[in-house]
Formats: C-alpha cells, sequence, structure tokens
C-alpha cells in the first residue's frame, strides 16, 4: 500500500457557505471519513485556517525573514488535507472523488513519502 495526499483546495475571496450548506458538508465530510476508516484507508486529514494566519519564514543570505500572511497572492489555497493508505493511484482517486463530491471543492492527488 501506498501513501496519497488528497489536498483540498478553496477559493480565495469566494463566498462562504452559509451555516446550513456547511452543515451539510461537514456531514457528508463525516460520512466519507467513517467509510475511509472502515475500509482501512483513512491515515490523517485536517482542516486549515484562512491564509490570513499563516507567517512565512524564508531565508535571505544568513538571515531568516518573518512575513505575516501567505507567501504569494492566492486565487486559491489550501484548506485541507487528507492523507489514505491505498494500494495504487486508482484507489487513492476513487477517495478523492468521493472528496470533490462531498466538499464540491477541487481535490489534487499527490503520492506522499513519510520521512522518519
Amino acid at each position: 500500500m501506498a501513501h496519497y495526499l488528497l489536498s483540498v483546495y478553496q477559493p480565495a475571496g469566494g463566498e462562504p457557505p452559509s451555516e446550513a450548506e456547511l452543515g451539510e458538508i461537514m456531514a457528508r465530510l463525516d460520512r466519507l471519513h467513517t467509510d475511509m476508516r472502515e475500509a482501512g484507508v483513512w491515515v490523517f486529514s485536517g482542516g486549515l485556517e484562512a491564509p490570513h494566519t499563516a507567517t512565512v519564514l524564508a531565508r535571505s543570505g544568513d538571515d531568516v525573514l518573518v512575513t505575516d500572511g501567505p507567501f504569494v497572492e492566492l486565487k486559491e489555497y489550501l484548506g485541507g488535507f487528507t492523507i489514505v493508505d491505498a494500494p495504487d493511484l486508482d484507489a487513492a482517486m476513487h477517495w478523492a472523488r468521493r472528496s470533490t463530491e462531498a466538499t464540491g471543492l477541487p481535490i489534487e492527488v499527490r503520492p506522499f513519502h513519510w520521512t522518519v
């Protein structure tokens, strides 16, 4: 089995869902995560705060500069992710398809490599 990162991309500056819509999305995600656990593929999931909460550290010569906010101007941003343990890319894409159906947002699939 291989690990895959399913990244959720959200549009920057778009209208957030209403509380009712968000409740429906969260219910679909809860069901999806339950299905992933029951299938034995779920490893980890998490959501990220909005980009304005970010702090970026970047090397500049011998110094490290600290900047508030995202590194670049964004049209979309990483809003959350799930790591799945799937036998192959096709299986990971099945869960990504379910994820985009649950959220209505684009999902990027990439092989994930653990480092120790």
